[in-house]
């Protein structure tokens, strides 16, 4: 197979860059990532152009499909406007005719102003803004170094991303101080008019060892009774307005669709995570020295896809536990994230996920009514493509099925009743 073919054949993976490694304007008690205390140096480590230039070249040779950056930190605007500025012009320099191109970024929201905004949205950029809830429930874990809280200018840098009308979503992590409060945040993100919210359970990852595990704050149960909060809320009689990432996860699973979070995905995605000085690793939570693939500063792509650890990571997904094997809700849990998967006893991580007890509970207890809901949807989305699809016929039990899954009719909406 040609170069060029092979290429082609080759779907295009994710990446992410630690785009200024730890640095960060603040010092969220829980972070699991900066040292720098809120205190950045005043020469702000960020990737270097040549190291840039020569993965971007790299990544738009190396597959076909959109091309998707994302963009984290520390804090990721700590490295200046210029530099996404030259970000966004090697991709439009190196990106093959017709290539879209997609750019996400996480951020405390707080360095976030007029000009920002715009450069945002001039670029199509997906800002992910990291915010925990009310006042008192986010200003406890993310103050800057003096103590005093970021919320105001976490809230203003929103506003700035409103007035441009920049595509946002929130960021909440689940921790003491707002686990027993769903109801609470959930009304918190109407009163503010979000529209798109993810939560990610609070780890001490300072803990975190070379398997990738590490110690949570919250316990199953108290997860379990928060997811079970949130989603009354998000239910709403049925006609949900809020889209939360895990809700909405499971319920692409009720419509005989793959969940989009990789921990509940049957096998973890191909991505790659870049340390700002080049390092590849496989996955966000497995960065250390066991799971390094190389640098993309002395390394071709093509190298680091080939990497042998990423063969050992790639197996740790379906290497399920004894447990989960038989379990009702494989099909919704796939076994969870690899990283948080507990001790045997012996050494190994080879037990349930930590958060076993959490997602049983929640799934049990949402089962009918994302039942209903997904019934619902799947007879929308197939009625929508009789009528654009099918020229009102119903499909050949061999032909796509016409609610857009993308499995055989026979397979999917012709073996229910609706």
């Amino acid at each position: 197979m040609s170069v060029l073919t092979a290429a082609a054949a080759r779907p295009r993976m994710s990446v992410m860059w630690k785009t200024v490694s730890e640095d960060c304007n603040l010092a969220c008690d829980y972070c699991y990532y900066s040292t720098c205390g809120g205190k950045p140096d005043a020469q702000i480590r960020r990737v270097e152009r040549e190291v840039l230039e020569r993965f971007v070249r790299q990544y738009m040779d190396y597959g076909r499909g959109p091309a998707v950056f994302m963009w984290q930190g520390g804090e990721p605007l700590l490295a200046g406007r210029d530099f996404f500025e030259e970000v966004v012009r090697l991709q439009a320099q190196y990106a093959p005719p017709h290539t879209t191109i997609s750019n996400s970024l996480q951020t405390n929201g707080t360095l976030i102003n007029d000009k920002w905004a715009g450069f945002f949205k001039t670029y199509n950029f997906l800002i992910g803004v990291s915010l925990d809830g009310p006042r008192d429930a986010h200003d406890a874990r993310r103050p800057y170094a003096d103590g005093s809280g970021s919320f105001d200018r976490a809230m203003r840098g929103i506003e700035h991303l409103r007035r441009r009308d920049v595509d946002f979503n929130i960021l909440t992590v689940v921790h003491r101080e707002n686990v027993h409060r769903a109801a609470e945040l959930m009304a918190f993100y109407r009163e503010q008019r979000f529209s798109h919210v993810q939560f990610i359970p609070c780890m001490d990852f300072k803990t975190q060892d070379a398997e990738g595990a590490g110690t949570y704050e919250i316990t199953p149960e108290e997860y379990g009774e928060f997811l079970c909060g949130a989603f009354d809320a998000w239910y709403a009689d049925g006609r949900p307005v809020l889209s939360v990432r895990f809700f909405d996860n499971m319920l692409s699973v009720y419509i005989n669709r793959e969940a989009e979070l990789c921990q509940h995905r049957e096998h973890c995605p191909e991505s790659l995570i870049f340390e700002q000085d080049g390092s590849a690793y496989p996955c966000d939570f497995f960065i250390n020295d066991d799971w390094k693939l190389g640098s993309i500063a002395d390394d071709s792509l093509e190298d680091l896809m080939q990497s042998p650890v990423w063969e050992k990571f790639r197996a740790l997904k379906p290497g399920l536990p004894e447990p989960c094997r038989n379990c009702p809700w494989r099909s919704l849990c796939h076994g969870g994230c690899p990283r948080s998967r507990t001790d045997t006893g012996e050494g190994l991580r080879g037990g349930p996920d930590y958060f076993c007890e959490s997602y049983t509970r929640f799934y049990a207890y949402a089962h009918e009514r994302m039942t209903k809901l997904g019934s619902q949807l799947r007879r929308s989305l197939f009625e929508q493509g009789l009528r654009t699809t099918f020229g009102g016929r119903l499909p050949g039990r061999n032909e796509p099925c016409a609610c857009g899954s993308g499995k055989k009719y026979k397979h999917c909406c012709g073996a229910v009743s609706f």
